[in-house]
């Protein structure tokens, strides 16, 4: 997928977690060895790092299973990163994928662990 067909489901995604009351902290977030599309705050206060996955249509997988093991730990690592970084105390932290297969959209929060990457 093009990186600017990629912006678009990042800013649908963005935009659907924002009606679930979330709050943007950071979008694109890089490190050595990883990325994280959507770093937010749910309404709770956890900081939520979401991937935002897509596929044209559902013919080979869906777009949540290709978080396959490698991106987990990649993801990890880019969490981490982002963490080293954060001012204040740490809050709750969680895994969400947010997936659009064939154009719908599905939100799986607390996707995965950190410690399952």
């Amino acid at each position: 997928m093009s990186k600017t067909l990629g912006d678009v489901f990042e800013t649908h995604a963005l935009a659907f977690l924002q009606r679930q009351r979330m709050r943007l902290v950071a979008r694109n977030v890089t490190c050595r060895g990883g990325e994280i599309d959507l770093v937010m705050l749910d309404e709770h206060g956890a900081l939520v790092f979401v991937e935002v996955r897509a596929r044209k249509s559902r013919h080979y997988a869906n777009a949540a299973a290709s978080v396959d093991a490698k991106k987990r730990a990649r993801l990890v690592l880019a969490a981490q990163s982002f963490l080293a970084t954060w001012r204040g105390a740490l809050p709750a932290c969680r895994f969400d994928v947010v997936a659009f297969d064939a154009g719908r959209i599905h939100w799986l929060p607390d996707a995965f662990r950190a410690d399952e990457a």
